[in-house]
């Protein structure tokens, strides 16, 4: 199969990355969507606050650099989908399933992610109209939740639709920067408003007093989720990365701009909630239900919740792009199927399993409590088996792939390809974080977000 860029080739060409910038942008497009800007702030505002950021940016160092540079590697080294990537190593060995678990992984998050992407869609609308509706009538009118989750679809769809260069790094190059620029007007005007420095206070004062060993757990799994591990996006898009590229310094490009956009969400904020006398420890309804009721109180809150949903938006969209780039990249090698015939035919398998999930908050009955499964709905379920167990369990075993099946030796030879200088003392102390320390955390974070630690009294 033809291997070149968009331009020029046939359209089961997979394309490559035009520049180390757009493959950094995209790669953190990938990584950066609400995992960052929704879910960071609320986990942090649960756990202590600055204690929580420097015990986060420690384990995304430990736990998410390691394996983003074995997936990158992987993908690089084949020049394939996490199925071909694997396959290129072992042929068709068992362990040709770990690539099926990374696609399929892919394909279900996609499913009902897109759902609460097609929420901060609506949310920009909502802010817009200064709709009273609360976030569970909101949630509970199907009709609304099926319309949003097909608009946002059908933006993926237009971006992954347009190839490697043409679409994912086209508009990772537009998005991204936009994202920055969003969070520091959000910042800039928190900061005006009086009682705000409560909120930095609270956000730059570390107090490890506050943290627990829950708190360890929820770094580290933090740490895992937010950077697009163990479904095979990164393998997929280090295999589009040229053999001169630096992974190395790619990787830390692609974290380190996870971790700003991170810590400026929190900037964004934490200020608003403590002026106007919030809570930060709100949980996961800090951003849809405790934030526009602030935007609501702000002085110029419309203008403020309108980007801020924005925002949230285009982090979602670069993220679900990534999610259906991995199995469309599958059935571009592994099947010659053509891109856009792939992009279709996968976007149509995630609607199948993602109008379910829009209809679980209360539209359909059968749907919100399933039977035989104590009240949980289809969304539930959905997040349970891909992101509870599905997610961990496939970056735990590219860890252990890439460790101790390819071998540690070839996968560091590999990456020398781009940097010379990592064969040594870097390339031994990345060998042993990958073999012995990454498996043993990641199955401990999989058995708390699992919820298996609380049930044997850990």
């Amino acid at each position: 199969m033809a291997t070149g860029t968009q331009t020029g080739t046939t359209d089961t060409a997979r394309g490559t990355w035009g520049s180390q910038m757009g493959f950094i942008l995209a790669a953190a497009g990938s990584a950066v969507g609400l995992g960052h800007i929704w879910r960071f702030p609320y986990v942090t505002g649960a756990n202590g606050g600055a204690a929580f950021v420097l015990l986060y940016i420690g384990a995304v160092f430990l736990i998410g650099v390691p394996i983003l540079f074995a997936e990158l590697t992987l993908g690089r080294h084949s020049n394939r989908n996490p199925v071909g990537a694997i396959k290129a190593i072992v042929g068709n060995s068992s362990w040709k399933y770990l690539g099926y678990l990374g696609v399929a992984t892919g394909v279900f998050i996609l499913s009902y992610y897109t759902l609460i992407a097609g929420w901060t869609f609506g949310y920009i609308f909502k802010t817009l109209l200064r709709d009273a509706t609360t976030f569970d009538q909101f949630t509970n009118q199907g009709l609304l939740n099926a319309g949003l989750y097909m608009a946002f679809i059908l933006m993926t769809v237009g971006v992954v639709y347009g190839g490697v260069r043409g679409g994912i790094e086209r508009w990772s190059k537009i998005l991204m920067p936009i994202l920055p620029v969003l969070l520091l007007f959000i910042i800039i005007y928190s900061l005006t408003l009086p009682g705000s420095m409560a909120g930095v206070q609270f956000y730059l004062r570390p107090d490890f007093s506050s943290l627990t060993g829950q708190s360890v757990l929820v770094a580290l799994g933090q740490a895992f989720f937010a950077n697009s591990l163990g479904m095979g996006a990164m393998v997929t898009y280090g295999s589009y990365l040229s053999k001169d590229q630096n992974i190395i310094t790619s990787g830390l490009g692609v974290v380190s701009f996870g971790i700003l956009i991170s810590f400026l969400a929190g900037f964004a904020v934490f200020p608003a909630v403590f002026a106007m006398g919030q809570s930060p420890a709100e949980g996961a309804a800090l951003v849809f239900v405790v934030l526009p009721e602030i935007f609501n109180m702000m002085p110029g809150g419309i203008l403020v919740g309108f980007i801020f949903f924005l925002l949230l938006s285009i982090a979602a969209l670069t993220s679900t792009v990534s999610l259906l780039e991995v199995p469309v990249a599958f059935l571009i090698d592994e099947k010659a199927v053509r891109r856009k015939v792939a992009v279709w035919l996968m976007a149509g398998v995630t609607v199948l399993f993602g109008i379910p999930s829009a209809l679980s908050f209360g539209a359909v009955d059968f749907f919100t409590e399933l039977p035989l499964l104590a009240g949980l709905s289809f969304f539930d379920v959905m997040d349970y088996i891909f992101g509870n167990v599905a997610l961990p369990l496939g970056g735990m075993m590219f860890a252990i792939f890439v460790a101790w099946r390819w071998g540690i030796l070839n996968a560091a030879n590999e990456i020398a390809l781009g940097n010379r200088k990592f064969l040594g003392v870097q390339s031994a102390a990345w060998g042993f974080v990958l073999r012995y320390v990454c498996p043993v955390v990641i199955f401990v974070v999989m058995l708390n977000t699992t919820g298996v630690l609380g049930l044997i009294g850990l």
